[in-house]
């Protein structure tokens, strides 16, 4: 589904407006519907109920009882992406209900016949990403601006403030990703102001991202986060609690092997690392590469675009300016910081709290609900995607700082 793959043609210019991204919000999807329209109200009565189903135990029954219900009264990708949350988000509480060691290997056809169908749709995976925990799960609270969540799962206020900092994350890229289109087009011929502005921009734009990152500490409880947040965006590829993968019934008598939700799927950090030529090491690329089947193929395909246009690297560096020089090495310095700063969430979100909840002395608080009898322990050193977490955060922050430009 990808746009013009395996082509040779001369790139069309970068437009945001190709690839359904949007002026205001980049990679998120503008105003997302909160409500499906009414043959789907069984899923969308689950759906709310999320938390309380999972933490009474009663998800799966409530699954069991569910109609069969056609995908064809869907129309748009608005309903498509609601309809894939939706579904997504059922999926993990039907998983992970009983925690790592109550898993189960069959999702059964009223859930996996609708979530294949909407998937294949959209041409995103079976299973919940970040194209649908973030992207797709907000909505205005009121006239204020302030925001929630469409749907939620057991961690009470700090799911909600991990989905809605991601979000923030994310928003705070848009001018970056404007600033890669306009850098690009700067490029052919060279425009060396405007280049310039557009880099001094995607610097900034990468600051005011590590800056919403650190709100993450203000709204997330990491003993919650470890406990009760993170197995729901546990995936079953590479993961020990589901070596076999799952069969979704009516779909496949065999089983299949999707990643968990990760931030690797966030097609922000994918551009910037083309747009400045950063190159990673082998088994980080092959990770990357393949998250990049969990993004929306429109914004797949923007990043592919940007690989394919002239590359700014060269031009900066056949431009013998020591303006630009200086620029571009301040946007892979910004980013190299962010990645850094990723490291220290990851660190305190997930090693820190991994060894207090051994040590028993983690309580989740925070109104978060019963967590799985026991804190997961299958990921303990892999992020939910399945990487090795510590080893592929530092070796993609190193290969960053190595994009540096010798001036």
């Amino acid at each position: 589904m990808e746009t013009g793959e395996g082509t040779e043609e001369t790139p069309l210019p970068l437009a945001l407006t190709r690839f359904q991204l949007s002026e205001e919000y980049g990679f998120l999807l503008p105003d997302p519907l909160t409500e499906l329209p009414a043959p789907y109200g069984p899923w969308m009565e689950i759906a709310h109920d999320l938390p309380q189903l999972i933490a009474s135990r009663r998800l799966r029954s409530q699954v069991h009882q569910m109609p069969q219900l056609s995908t064809r009264h869907l129309r748009g990708r608005e309903e498509l992406h609601l309809a894939h949350l939706v579904l997504s988000f059922i999926t993990m509480g039907y998983i992970w209900q009983e925690g790592e060691e109550g898993t189960v290997k069959v999702l059964p056809r009223n859930l996996a016949i609708p979530f294949w169908e909407v998937s294949q749709a959209l041409g995103l995976p079976p299973i919940l990403s970040h194209a649908d925990f973030v992207l797709a799960n907000w909505r205005r609270k009121d006239p204020n601006g302030n925001l929630d969540t469409i749907i939620s799962l057991p961690g009470g206020e700090s799911l909600r403030g991990f989905i809605l900092v991601t979000l923030l994350v994310e928003k705070a890229a848009v001018p970056g990703i404007k600033a890669i289109v306009r850098a690009a087009r700067a490029m052919l011929p060279l425009d060396e102001e405007t280049l310039h502005q557009a880099l001094q921009e995607l610097a900034e734009a990468i600051g005011d991202m590590s800056e919403a990152l650190k709100r993450m500490h203000d709204y997330v409880d990491p003993a919650v986060f470890y406990a009760v947040i993170r197995i729901f965006l546990s995936g079953w590829k590479d993961n020990p609690a589901m070596p076999q993968g799952l069969v979704y019934e009516g779909v496949s008598e065999e089983p299949m092997a999707y990643s968990g939700g990760s931030a690797a799927q966030s097609t922000v950090l994918h551009a910037f690392d083309e747009f400045l030529g950063i190159r990673h090491s082998g088994e980080s690329t092959a990770f990357l590469h393949r998250m990049r089947d969990y993004m929306p193929p429109p914004h797949r395909a923007f990043v592919e675009g940007i690989r394919r246009a002239p590359s700014l690297k060269q031009h900066v560096l056949s431009s013998g300016d020591p303006r630009l020089c200086a620029a571009f090495n301040r946007c892979v310095s910004a980013l190299a910081d962010f990645r850094s700063y990723h490291i220290t969430i990851v660190t305190k979100y997930i090693t820190v709290a991994a060894a207090k909840a051994k040590a028993g002395r983690a309580e989740p608080g925070d109104g978060a609900g019963p967590s799985a009898r026991k804190p997961p322990s299958a990921l303990e050193t892999k992020g939910t995607g399945g990487s090795p977490i510590f080893v592929f955060l530092k070796s993609v922050r190193d290969t960053t700082r190595e994009g540096m430009i010798s001036v």
